[in-house]
């Protein structure tokens, strides 16, 4: 008998994935970044793969190896490098490194050397995110560092790449801007002599709603476990996550009693309680106090009072209840329950945040459609 558990369709990622790819002519590359976003990085990656995904993006580089010790074998991504890394544990075993500037590239020159084999370079630009990425100033000088690079044996410039801003408010100016920016890069890539195989700037939103930023390869993230990146729309994905755990017990109290810590929730009236066995250590926001909905004796319902560490408490009013009833905090909504995008909207934050906080030490997943 389960206490808690995240229950992951790798189906659905299948069927996410399938669709993004054949709305573009371009590669995909399946970002499974943060655990696969909460959702399992290796099975979720496979599933990709399985699917179509030609590529895989992860931030870091312990990610990135993480995948090559399972035997995955797709080109894989790393973008998020701090200095003093083992980068030439990642250039031996082929994984792709994101350059953003001259003492980066430095630290990837000697970590080639290191490793006996030209580490393979995606430069990035930096459009308008102000984050990652060379400034436009800075470009040039990048690029003729990595240029001379390549010549002596080096690197490989194999991508050139940017990050939106706002791709999730379809027609926002900053998402055209962005893009005449990184056209005006790529003609700087060319004067440089280079001749990357991949130029990329697509993420989920504008995979799905901006064609004329595919060029050679899109990065879907959220999209491929089923949620989307644009408000209101939900372009026939499958939410891929469901989260759930069972009562563990029940009272009956009194009109007027106060629940969980600070007593910020009172009933109106004497009620049944169900105690239910998730925190904040589970995943649970605790912003979601009094706010965060539920599915429960047939009805969706709200968290009564403050989302606790191991526990939370949902007042059912005079509808029965009982101790290993099935609660289930969001799923694909397809019995009415809660979503994820439901919770991001009762706590004010995104549905990525929502699903990446699931799946942790004491939460077990539960992966169904796994394939040998």
């Amino acid at each position: 008998m389960w206490q808690s558990e995240v229950r992951v369709d790798l189906d659905a990622i299948r069927e996410n994935v399938a669709r993004l790819k054949a709305g573009t002519s371009a590669e995909l590359m399946a970002v499974v970044k943060g655990d696969g976003y909460g959702h399992g990085m290796v099975p979720a990656a496979r599933a990709a793969l399985d699917a179509g995904a030609d590529q895989l993006g992860v931030c870091t580089l312990d990610e990135a190896l993480r995948l090559r010790e399972e035997g995955i074998t797709a080109p894989v991504l790393a973008w998020l490098l701090s200095p003093g890394l083992p980068l030439h544990d990642g250039i031996t075993v082929g994984v792709d490194l994101g350059c953003a500037g001259l003492t980066q590239l430095d630290e990837m020159i000697e970590a080639s050397r290191r490793a006996d084999r030209p580490a393979r370079l995606h430069l990035k630009i930096d459009t308008g995110l102000a984050r990652g990425g060379a400034t436009v100033a800075d470009w040039p000088a990048l690029l003729e560092a990595a240029a001379k690079a390549q010549a002596d044996g080096l690197v490989e410039v194999v991508g050139v790449w940017s990050h939106f801003v706002y791709a999730d408010s379809p027609g926002h100016p900053t998402t055209d801007r962005q893009l005449a920016v990184f056209h005006e890069g790529l003609e700087m890539v060319t004067r440089a002599g280079l001749r990357p195989r991949y130029r990329h700037l697509a993420n989920s939103a504008a995979t799905l709603t901006r064609p004329d930023t595919h060029f050679d390869l899109v990065r879907p993230g959220i999209a491929v476990y089923g949620l989307s990146p644009v408000a209101g729309e939900r372009f026939g994905l499958r939410p891929a996550m469901t989260a759930r755990a069972r009562v563990m017990l029940t009272k009956r109290v009194a009109a007027g009693t106060g629940v969980s810590y600070g007593h910020t929730y009172l009933t109106e009236q004497e009620a049944n309680l169900a105690v239910v066995p998730l925190g904040y250590a589970d995943g649970v926001p605790r912003h979601a106090s009094n706010t965060g909905p539920v599915h429960l004796a047939g009805k969706r319902r709200n968290i009564s009072g403050r989302v606790c560490m191991d526990q939370f408490v949902v007042d059912c009013g005079d509808d029965e209840v009982a101790a290993g009833d099935v609660v289930t905090l969001f799923g694909d909504g397809a019995d009415g329950g809660p979503t994820a995008d439901d919770w991001a909207e009762a706590v004010g934050t995104i549905n990525y945040e929502i699903v990446t906080r699931f799946g942790g030490v004491r939460v077990p997943r539960v992966y169904d459609g796994e394939r040998a």
